[in-house]
């Protein structure tokens, strides 16, 4: 029996300090995986992607980018990386709810709702990556 194995792909994005970044990112998230027949993650994958990028241009005064991998078959991967040390909900602990009145921090509680996994690291040279994971069974 003859298998064929995919090779492990990976996509790094740096985008410009722009509020349009965050559709470039959700653009080019479902580009990637249309191209590797896994669009049917391109919902939800997109909305996070639009989320941490916001992120990253709201809290961050430096630059920021974009990174895509497969981790496993029809999984992936998605990371934005930016230069503030700064952790945020719910990657630095349990989701939490904002409170009715906040004007913010609804944002990430998606990822909690969206993603399989998520988690952060810290950069050499400071900054950090949040990361996120879907394809996973929920």
């Amino acid at each position: 029996m003859l298998t064929t194995v995919s090779p492990p792909w990976v996509y790094a994005l740096r985008l410009p300090r722009d509020p349009r970044s965050a559709g470039l990112a959700r653009r080019a998230v479902r580009a990637v995986l249309e191209a590797h027949r896994l669009g049917g993650l391109g919902h939800d994958a997109g909305l996070l992607a639009s989320e941490l990028v916001t992120n990253a241009y709201r809290h961050t005064e430096g630059s920021y980018g974009l990174r895509l991998r497969a981790p496993g078959r029809g999984r992936l991967r998605l990371g934005v990386w930016d230069t503030s040390p700064e952790v945020p909900p719910p990657f630095s602990g349990l989701p939490r709810r904002p409170d009715a009145s906040a004007e913010g921090g609804r944002g990430l509680c998606l990822v909690a709702v969206c993603a399989d996994a998520w988690g952060h690291s810290a950069l050499p040279g400071g900054g950090k990556l949040l990361w996120v994971e879907v394809g996973g069974s929920r």
